[in-house]
């Protein structure tokens, strides 16, 4: 007995008595132990990565804009500013950098003697471990360099210049714009047939499957659109969707294609948690007063229960009816967790990430064909965020049993990991 418990313990003072096989063995454990440690470090430094935002000015030589508002010149002026993205773009994806590009933003168009300037913020996500300051100088080398070589817009390479920026003030910057609408607000209630005012909700979208309607979405920038994964339980291929935009689903005053569709990773139906996913289509649409993105809120914001908020679709008017033509809306009160979650309502149903919103004594609902789109609320200065998306319920405006809605802010991050936004 006590010699085998010699070679159990002992081995590090009897090192002489080892045999090869015992030494081979030792090495082994040494070299898996330092392998884990390693990929682990790597996993923990890639996975650990961050947004970054950078400001970025280059001259275009021999364009000229007009300063008068001549509907001619704002065309001008969109063409411009969507060549300038594009190229930014192609310039990144073609690059070493593809991996670390998320998008840009041509945020300001400045007229001078010789041509334009242009502000483009840039936005890339980089490990935390990262130096800015050596990412900074890649990013400027890349831009430099190949523009140089463009042929889309005569820049003049010389006029190329990075900075960084903050995080608050590129998401700012970035954000700048969302949420403006131009259309008083009077609203009643979706299900009793209240139709929405031309360009009253311009962040309000169709996503549909053969030129039929299958849910709501909305438009978070102009390529991106946040709705629910449930609607895509059935088919996520997304050439076989496509995307409208107007208070009509017809005539649609806008379409475009749906070139990708990220369904959340822990959504597993039939449950209902994790009910969220984004939608990238092309190609991006031009802001007007009818097509308009929404604000996200703050992974840390909170609401307070009674809050007034507002959802628009073109779900059913009553349970087991067909969509909608035109876009409805409603007005609606926040319930909070305690109400939501108590048993005649719908107990322990309500889980993390889920908020209930309506009224307990039914009506006001959304309903069939709403799902996806968006609850939305307003703030002091009449900028609107996206604080909910219509996820299920127990039928339609029934008594004790409200819409549940998909909470944002819970999601805010991973829609940041998967837009950039």
């Amino acid at each position: 007995m006590s010699s085998r418990w010699d070679r159990e313990v002992g081995f590090g003072t009897r090192s002489r008595g080892l045999k090869p096989w015992m030494l081979a063995l030792l090495i082994v454990l040494l070299l898996m132990v330092v392998a884990v440690t390693i990929g682990l470090l790597a996993h923990f430094l890639v996975s650990e990565q961050k947004i970054e935002y950078y400001h970025g000015t280059f001259k275009i030589s021999d364009v000229q804009i007009h300063s008068n508002s001549g509907q001619n010149s704002t065309y001008q002026l969109k063409d411009l500013r969507e060549m300038s993205e594009n190229l930014v773009d192609e310039i990144f994806i073609d690059s070493a950098l593809n991996k670390h590009y998320i998008k840009n933003r041509i945020v300001k168009l400045t007229p001078e003697e010789d041509g334009v300037k242009a502000d483009v913020v840039m936005v890339f996500k980089f490990p935390s471990a990262e130096q800015r300051a050596i990412t900074m100088k890649k990013i400027h080398s890349i831009l430099n360099q190949k523009i140089r070589n463009t042929r889309a817009l005569p820049i003049n390479a010389s006029s190329v210049q990075v900075n960084a920026m903050s995080s608050s003030t590129g998401k700012l910057t970035v954000q700048a714009c969302c949420g403006k609408r131009v259309v008083p607000l009077i609203v009643n209630r979706i299900m009793s047939g209240e139709i929405a005012a031309k360009a009253a909700w311009p962040w309000q979208a169709s996503l549909q499957r053969n030129n039929i309607h299958q849910c709501g979405a909305t438009l978070i920038s102009n390529t991106w659109l946040v709705t629910a994964a449930h609607c895509f339980k059935s088919n996520t291929n997304p050439y076989q969707w496509t995307v409208s935009f107007g208070t009509t689903i017809n005539p649609p005053l806008m379409k475009r294609n749906i070139k990708r569709i990220i369904v959340h990773e822990r959504y597993r139906s039939p449950a209902k948690e994790y009910d969220i996913a984004v939608v990238q289509f092309s190609p991006r649409v031009t802001f007007t007063d009818d097509i308009r993105r929404v604000c996200l809120p703050e992974a840390s914001a909170s609401f307070r229960p009674n809050s007034t908020v507002y959802i628009t679709g073109f779900g059913a008017l009553f349970y087991g009816g067909e969509s909608q033509n035109d876009l409805r809306e409603a007005r609606l009160k926040l319930i909070s967790d305690n109400v939501c979650k108590q048993p005649h309502v719908y107990g322990s149903d309500i889980k993390f990430g889920m908020f209930c919103a309506g009224y307990l004594e039914g009506i006001y609902d959304a309903c069939r064909g709403d799902s996806g789109g968006p609850l939305v609320i307003k703030d002091l200065k009449d900028t609107w965020y996206l604080i909910g998306i219509v996820s299920w319920g127990d039928n339609c405006g029934q008594k004790n049993k409200p819409g549940v809605y998909t909470k944002v802010a819970v999601y805010r991050n991973w829609i940041a990991s998967k837009t950039g936004l």
